[in-house]
């Protein structure tokens, strides 16, 4: 796609005011009147932008969606999400007769765990939801920091209920993943409205380089409380098994190194510290160093299944200290684009 720069004189009106005048083309579609305002934003690059919207309520969306495009409850389950993160502000969910009960689960199942809509109307085939969430609400470093805070927790709790033989530990830490979603699906949601709407992001006090920042550390975040599940899943399938103590806790110390990683990017994020992050980055050596001494040569009553499962946990150890020097790279970039 290509876009043509349109080229404006600035005129003297008056003794102090000046003035340009508006693509005719750009008013007929916003079909703006005379008299009518406008709004002028002036952005931190030195552009202008000029917007027919003032306020956000222009920029609601909705989505219809109609059950009988999709064959099984867990694909419309994945429409909704996608609409949530698109920034649908109304979903509307039709069917040409009475929903089937395992897609009205669904929908219900999709308010309880997404943040904001819920549902306004319903019928037997017919069921609308909006979005009562003020984003000034939930801002996102106050979603981030959440998000460090479930994900230490649950890492923490995995590793325990190894170590402890806990099987309820386990299955507590899976459980909480979804809290964890839920959070990644809203900051998802509020780039992607932001990206669209300027005046939101003034009164959020952010940029669109901000946004894409809590986007990309959310990501990175979603990612290492799934290997956080991972260990509690493995951890449940081992619980029951002998396993030698020396590999236990030779694994428990490899996870305090990694929770380390995972809390100076926090660290390194909050305070702005590009050098707290950069000695972050250099510190993955050391838990990669103690992720390769776990040897199971005296694990000699280890069959495959728990060879197998030990070797996962380690591997999600591993990557949740590289994730987390993804987010200390992902820190000393936004720190220089501020600079």
């Amino acid at each position: 796609m290509s876009y043509n720069v349109e080229t404006r004189k600035v005129q003297k009106t008056g003794g102090s005011s000046y003035i340009i005048s508006l693509p005719k083309p750009w008013i007929i579609k916003h079909g703006i009147e005379k008299n009518d305002s406008i709004g002028i934003i002036s952005q931190p690059d030195g552009n202008l932008l000029i917007t027919p919207n003032i306020n956000s309520e222009s920029n609601l969306k909705t989505k219809e969606i109609l059950v009988e495009d999709y064959k099984d409850p867990e694909f419309l389950f994945r429409i909704l999400i996608g609409a949530y993160i698109m920034g649908y502000s109304k979903i509307i969910v039709k069917s040409s007769r009475r929903f089937d009960s395992s897609f009205h689960d669904t929908i219900i199942n999709f308010t309880k765990i997404a943040i904001g809509p819920e549902i306004i109307e319903e019928s037997n085939n017919l069921v609308i939801m909006k979005d009562l969430l003020n984003p000034k609400e939930m801002p996102f470093e106050k979603t981030i920091r959440r998000m460090y805070i479930l994900i230490e927790r649950m890492h923490d709790d995995a590793i325990n209920s190894l170590i402890k033989r806990n099987k309820e530990l386990a299955e507590d830490v899976i459980k909480r993943d979804n809290d964890v979603d839920r959070l990644h699906w809203l900051i998802s949601r509020q780039s992607n409205i932001i990206l669209r709407d300027i005046i939101l992001a003034q009164k959020l006090g952010i940029t669109l380089e901000d946004a894409n920042h809590f986007q990309a550390m959310s990501r990175f975040l979603e990612r290492i409380a799934d290997h956080a599940e991972k260990i509690a899943r493995n951890a449940l399938k081992i619980i029951e098994k002998e396993i030698d103590e020396e590999i236990i806790d030779k694994i428990s110390h490899a996870s305090k190194i990694s929770l380390e990683l995972f809390s100076r990017s926090l660290d390194a994020w909050l305070q702005k510290d590009m050098f707290i992050a950069n000695e972050n980055i250099k510190s993955i050596n050391k838990l990669i160093e103690a992720c390769e001494n776990i040897s199971f040569k005296n694990g000699t009553n280890l069959d495959f299944d728990a060879f197998i499962a030990l070797s996962y946990i380690i591997e999600s150890i591993r990557r949740t200290g590289e994730y987390s020097t993804d987010i200390s790279e992902l820190t000393i970039n936004s720190i220089i684009n501020r600079e």
